[in-house]
């Protein structure tokens, strides 16, 4: 059976930055157990995988790899960056996003004490080096029925263990 859209796909793999450090690997967490298509995984590996079979294996490059589409471009208060920045048209500054993780933002104008900034994924723009091994291939399990449903509010509900 060959990798395709709706299709449940296990594999080991090692994903790297071109000659440079490892970004994830199976050998570490085990092989990635996913369906096919739903976007579970990096868009440009899963092109990657269409037709393979179990027992493939297959090395490449992916080229400038794309995050998703573009970020809109936001207007920042001058007062959110540090005082001594420089705030200049490309500049780079590491920030957070409202859940606390980690982004970097790009400079787009400088107008005044407002800024307008991009979002940018740290691998942007950046080739890949990849590793794939297809371990099996098999079609997804049929859902499970659910003969009826029921509505229960939060009083509804009691705790009888902690």
């Amino acid at each position: 059976m060959k990798v395709a859209d709706g299709l449940v796909v296990r594999c080991e793999y090692d994903l790297r930055v071109a000659g440079g450090e490892v970004l994830e690997s199976s050998s570490k967490t085990g092989p990635i157990v996913y369906t096919h298509g739903t976007g579970k995984m990096l868009a440009a590996l899963e092109k990657e995988l269409v037709g393979m079979e179990a027992g493939e294996e297959r090395k490449g490059v992916i080229k400038k790899v794309a995050f998703g589409s573009a970020a809109p471009t936001l207007a920042v208060p001058r007062t959110l960056f540090p005082k001594d920045a420089k705030l200049e048209v490309g500049a780079m500054f590491e920030a957070k996003d409202p859940g606390g993780r980690p982004l970097r933002l790009e400079i787009r104008t400088v107008t005044g004490d407002q800024i307008s900034a991009r979002a940018v994924h740290p691998l942007e723009g950046l080739d890949l080096e990849y590793r794939v091994k297809v371990l099996s291939v098999r079609t997804a399990p049929p859902p499970v029925p659910v003969k009826s449903s029921v509505e229960l509010a939060a009083d509804d509900l009691e705790i009888v263990e902690e």
